[in-house]
Parts: C-alpha cells; sequence; structure tokens
C-alpha cells in the first residue's frame, strides 16, 4: 500500500513538473512575443492549467519552494496568486480567506510588475499590457461564468482537454477537486450533461446555426466565401473515394451549399436534400440544378440508407456520436467544429470554426 502511494506520488511529481517547465516557457515567450494576443491567451490559458492545478495540488514538497512558485505565478499572470487560490477554493465550498498578510511575496511580485511597468514603459503598458491582460481576464470570466451557467458542465473534446490538461472535466473535477488531472478521464460522470464547446465558446450555444444561414443567404460576399471554403475541403475527402452516384445531403434547405458545390464536383450523381422543413427546400429549389430529389421527412442517423455518399450539416441536432460509430452511409462526411477530427479529417476554416470530417462503413 505504501509503495503503490510513492509511486502514484512519483508519477505526479513527473507531470508536476512538466507544468513548472512550462511555466518558464510561458514567461520566456511573453518576453520575446510581448503582444496584446499573446498576453491575453497566455493569462487564460495559465490561469486555467497551470495556475489551477497548482491551487489544488501544490507541486512541491516544501512550503518554501511553493510560496516562491506562487511569487513568479503572481508576476506571470499580474495578480497575486493567492487571491486567485483564495477566490478560487471558495468556489469549491472552502473557507481560505485572502489576506496581504499571508501572501506577501505575491503581492510584491504583482505590484512590482505593474510599478516596473509604469515607470519603465508606459507606452508598452498603455498600448500592450493593459489590453492584453484585460482580455485575458475577459477570457476567465467568460470561462468561469459558462462552465456553472445551467449547472456546471464538462466538455470532453479530445484537442481542447490535451492543451488544457483535462480541464474540460469540469463536472468531474467538482466532484473529485484533489484528483490528478490525468485521472479525471477514469472519473468520468455518467450523470454529466457536456457541451460540444469548450467552456469559453460556450456562449456560441446562443447563436442559431439556421439564422446564420439566413444571413449568408442574403448577403453574396458570404455565399462566395462559404463556397469556396467547403468547395475545397469537399474536394479533397471525395480524391479517394470510389465513384459516387447517389447522394444523400441531410438539412439541405436554407442555402444549399452542399448540393450547389457537389452538382460541380460530381456532375453524374444523382442527389437527394433530407430536411424535415418543407419552407427550407422551398428556398432551396432556385439554387439547384440537374436531378434532384427533394425529401420532406426527419433523417434518422440509425437507419441505414443506400447512398454511397451521405453529408450532415454542423446544425444536425440529433445523435452525432451515432453516426461516427456506426456510418448509415458506405461514405459519411460530417461537419463539426474544429476541436472534433474524426476519421480523415480537413479544416473547412478556422474563422468559421468548422471542419469537415469522412467517416467509412
Amino acid at each position: 500500500m505504501i509503495a503503490e502511494r510513492l509511486l502514484r506520488q512519483a508519477k505526479g511529481a513527473r507531470w508536476d513538473s512538466l507544468f513548472v517547465v512550462l511555466a518558464f516557457a510561458h514567461g520566456g515567450l511573453l518576453l520575446a512575443l510581448p503582444t496584446i494576443a499573446f498576453i491575453a491567451l497566455g493569462l487564460w490559458w495559465n490561469a486555467n492549467t497551470i495556475s489551477h492545478r497548482f491551487i489544488h495540488r501544490p507541486f512541491f514538497r516544501t512550503r518554501a519552494l511553493n510560496a516562491v512558485f506562487s511569487c513568479y505565478l503572481s508576476l506571470l499572470l499580474g495578480f497575486p496568486q493567492s487571491f486567485w487560490r483564495a477566490r478560487h477554493l471558495a468556489h469549491h465550498g472552502a473557507r481560505d480567506r485572502f489576506d496581504l498578510k499571508l501572501a506577501p511575496l505575491d503581492c510584491a511580485a504583482a505590484i512590482a510588475l505593474w510599478g516596473t511597468l509604469f515607470f519603465y514603459a508606459p507606452t508598452f503598458m498603455v498600448s500592450a499590457y493593459i489590453p492584453g491582460f484585460l482580455i485575458g481576464l475577459v477570457l476567465c470570466y467568460l470561462q468561469g461564468y459558462y462552465e456553472h451557467a445551467r449547472g456546471t458542465v464538462s466538455h470532453y473534446g479530445r484537442l481542447y482537454n490535451f492543451l488544457f490538461f483535462n480541464d474540460g472535466y469540469h463536472v468531474e473535477h467538482h466532484l473529485h477537486p484533489g484528483m490528478h488531472w490525468r485521472d479525471l478521464p477514469r472519473a468520468k460522470a455518467s450523470e454529466a450533461s457536456p457541451s460540444n464547446w469548450p467552456a469559453v465558446l460556450r456562449w456560441l450555444e446562443l447563436v442559431n446555426l439556421c439564422a446564420l444561414e439566413r444571413l449568408v443567404l442574403r448577403l453574396p460576399i458570404l455565399q462566395r466565401f462559404v463556397l469556396k471554403r467547403h468547395e475545397a475541403a469537399l474536394r479533397r475527402l471525395l480524391a479517394d473515394l470510389p465513384p459516387v452516384r447517389r447522394v444523400g445531403i441531410v438539412g439541405g434547405g436554407l442555402f444549399p451549399r452542399t448540393a450547389m458545390i457537389l452538382r460541380r464536383l460530381l456532375p453524374d450523381a444523382s442527389l437527394a436534400l433530407i430536411d424535415l422543413s418543407a419552407r427550407n427546400l422551398a428556398i432551396a429549389r432556385p439554387f439547384v440544378v440537374g436531378e434532384v430529389e427533394f425529401i420532406h421527412e426527419r433523417f434518422e442517423p440509425t437507419t441505414a440508407c443506400d447512398f454511397d455518399l451521405l453529408v450532415v450539416p454542423l446544425a444536425f441536432s440529433g445523435d452525432r456520436t451515432a453516426i461516427y460509430r456506426r456510418p448509415p452511409a458506405e461514405a459519411v462526411f460530417v461537419h463539426d467544429w474544429i476541436w472534433q477530427p474524426r476519421g480523415k479529417s480537413v479544416v473547412v476554416s478556422w474563422l468559421l470554426l468548422k471542419r469537415l470530417n469522412r467517416v467509412r462503413r
């Protein structure tokens, strides 16, 4: 039992040393790239990774070393680490008030940073550091707010959890605040209601994708942009497929970009637009030519179909996981968020936060 505990501590220490290295790398990059964007993104990333983990599981065995590292984080982030620690532990229900007497090094570091910038680099302070610092605080606010806006919510996206060291496992973190970050996926809460969005972007859940489609429908400049970006992605994923004779396009109403593009790329294929909204199908009719079937019904992802290729939109509201797990057609193109790669995947647009994934039976 003792040996097992020591082994666990040793493994934890190895990963804690990575955080220490990354903290010093953050400091070095901040000196090399003192831009608004890097200041803001660095503050947001560090506060929710290194600084956050240090709050729950201090990295060093001695109080002196932990105090020095806390001082360094205060200098790096521009606010006392002890203040962030007290505020965060209170969020977890712990009683640990901030007291200036308990954190003289943290406060001295933050004051020294701001004083040095004020006296020796006032132009940089006003033009870059303060804007970056404030944007970073806004990102941290959005992160904290939307992690709990409708109850504590997790995000299981692999890219986000790789970059943020499983910070997306937020329900699990609240259930086990002291658990090492590497163990959180194994404690995945069955009752959790996850979000497809990382917390800082979760406000986009309020954006109606259909409303955005209507906007594209009205603006030719947006139409040209989305057609160009989607055509490049579709062309790449079609390149190594066998001949496609029949294509099903789910949610093909409103602005039917996929049908318009595939008509050019697959001129001999028959297209079928599947949409629950008869109004959307009516809107789509003038945009597409050739052999097109308009199917007014709800698409069920668990039902196999006879299409050689099926295209699923980003706005699809059904079980996307079921499509990935058991593709209903020979080949399926699934529009997804940029942090959700599956199968063979290409980025549609970083600006649109979209990628196109291809899975096959």
